[in-house]
């Protein structure tokens, strides 16, 4: 004689319910990945308000460096510089503060040492020694210091032409 298969499911007794806890598992793992997910997403989010945040910072202070060649081309910056005292940017950036958005120093350094200061070695009454002025600039990511996440220095050499 053949056995022959029931067409309907085992009685309750003898199943032994594997499926409901493979399909729990599965469960717990699709929502440990949705939640890593979750994570990984926000850390980006982040990352690219930072940059942002940054990048703005550098911007304005390359406009405050451009606004104060300007004023150098049109005269309008005539401060020394103390060669006995020598001027560190970063201590200059600390010392503004936490309520200034933006600063510049402007300074004609060619008249410094009686020669050109950035080492060319001419004299000044060389015609191949122009002006040059140390100018840096600062400037937060927005106008509101309260409101700013990121800050920016930039400190250059600029030759009058």
């Amino acid at each position: 004689m053949s056995s022959r298969r029931r067409p309907y499911p085992a009685p309750a007794r003898q199943q032994q319910g594997a499926a409901l806890y493979v399909a729990l598992i599965m469960l717990v793992l699709l929502a440990l990945i949705g939640v890593v997910g979750m994570q990984v997403a926000t850390l980006q989010e982040r990352m690219a308000a930072n940059y942002l945040a940054a990048n703005m910072a550098f911007q304005r202070a390359e406009q405050i460096a451009r606004q104060a060649e300007n004023l150098v081309v049109g005269g309008g910056a005539t401060t020394f510089e103390d060669c006995s005292v020598g001027f560190e940017p970063l201590a200059w950036v600390d010392a503004r503060g936490a309520g200034v958005a933006q600063d510049s120093r402007v300074v004609n350094i060619s008249v410094c040492t009686g020669k050109c200061s950035s080492g060319f070695g001419l004299e000044l009454s060389d015609d191949t020694c122009k002006d040059q002025y140390r100018i840096t600039a600062f400037a937060r990511d927005r106008a509101n210091a309260a409101e700013s996440s990121s800050l920016a220095a930039i400190d250059t050499i600029f030759i009058r032409p």
